[in-house]
């Protein structure tokens, strides 16, 4: 089964700003809860670019560690970026991030498509285990871009 999530979120900053932050790839540690003991490798300060592999490390559940791979599949600058896993916990993971200038800001959108391993497992622990872990992961990155870049009023 493939399962979608879908975000926005209004930033009170200029587009050159949020692209500049979400386009480098070691500041996904800083948006990624310290539960998580996330790790970035191979991101090297550049911005990112169509073919670029990361490297993570990740502790997801139970203390498990886990490699995750991605790679950035598309790049259009200031407009968006796609990156899809090559190795790691899922079956499947498609992640596409969206910037829209705005009066007083900026719109961040993800559209997020992904399936679990292991068939009929894997659909059992989605809403136990998955899902909520998902979901945490993204709402404790909303509140700490809201934190760096404060909460839009319009």
């Amino acid at each position: 089964m493939l399962y979608t999530l879908h975000r926005t979120q209004k930033l009170p900053a200029s587009l050159d700003t949020i692209w500049s932050f979400m386009n480098n790839p070691k500041n996904l540690a800083v948006i990624t809860p310290k539960s998580m003991g996330f790790i970035t490798t191979g991101g090297d300060d550049r911005e990112m670019f169509a073919g670029q592999i990361i490297s993570y490390t990740i502790t997801p559940l139970f203390g498990i560690k886990m490699n995750w791979v991605t790679e950035i599949t598309h790049v259009k600058d200031k407009h968006f970026f796609v990156d899809e896993q090559r190795f790691g916990p899922y079956a499947f993971w498609h992640h596409k991030h969206f910037f829209k200038e705005i009066p007083g800001g900026v719109e961040m959108e993800d559209l997020l498509h992904y399936k679990l391993p292991l068939g009929v497992i894997g659909k059992a622990v989605h809403p136990i285990l998955v899902k909520p872990k998902i979901e945490e992961i993204f709402k404790y990155r909303e509140i700490k871009l809201t934190e760096l870049f404060g909460s839009f009023t319009a």
